[in-house]
């Protein structure tokens, strides 16, 4: 079964113009890459992704690299993704949250989980690269916030093929079940997915925190 999400029916009050300025970046600097050849994208993931070996011995130094590493991504689909689901659940968090807040909170939420997979293997030298630590922070908020809200999915079942929407707390519950289920076989795969999961429990802690007490929940109009 091939199942993803493509957008939610969770309208928002305000433009989502830091979500929006998050993809741009992002979308930005991968085309910066595209014009690098393979030793100088090595040079630049080495130097601005995060590693966790090196981090920890490091940090007054490479404090910088957990911001930078957000931004970087090493492939089209690894770009793709993220921003897929930035897209689909950052604007109703960010307003939520207002602004400011949410750029606090995307960035709390990306610290959290480089600290996730650094307490995973403290002592690997591979650098971690993309935004998805930050993203399933995002994720984790909009479960707290808006757990019964709309998600339009795509489900692929052999030759079968159909738009569904489910609720959010299922798509975002499917997504975390993965996640522990892989957790093990980061190593294989290349995921960093102890990092998602820091970010996603982040996320969750942080979203009552940072909700404007007096922002209406759209959502609760249009919920099952």
């Amino acid at each position: 079964m091939f199942f993803f999400p493509f957008k939610d029916d969770n309208p928002t009050g305000n433009k989502p113009f830091i979500s929006w300025l998050l993809i741009s970046l992002c979308i930005i600097i991968y085309l910066v890459q595209l014009s690098f050849n393979s030793n100088e994208v090595k040079l630049f993931i080495m130097s601005y992704g995060v590693t966790p070996g090196l981090l920890i011995n490091n940090f007054g130094s490479l404090w910088f690299t957990v911001l930078s590493s957000m931004f970087i991504h090493g492939n089209i689909s690894h770009l793709f993704g993220n921003m897929l689901y930035l897209w689909i659940f950052g604007d109703n968090v960010e307003d939520s949250f207002g602004k400011v807040k949410f750029i606090f909170f995307y960035i709390l939420c990306g610290g959290a989980a480089v600290i996730a997979q650094t307490l995973y293997d403290v002592n690997s030298l591979t650098p971690m690269i993309g935004a998805s630590g930050a993203i399933a922070g995002i994720l984790g908020g909009y479960l707290v916030l808006y757990p019964r809200a709309k998600v339009w999915v795509f489900m692929l079942i052999i030759f079968f093929v159909r738009l569904i929407t489910v609720p959010a707390f299922v798509v975002l519950g499917i997504w975390m079940i993965m996640q522990l289920m892989n957790v093990l076989d980061q190593g294989q795969s290349g995921v960093a997915y102890s990092a998602h999961i820091g970010g996603f429990i982040a996320g969750m802690i942080l979203a009552p925190i940072f909700k404007n007490k007096d922002k209406k929940n759209i959502c609760s109009i249009r919920s099952y």
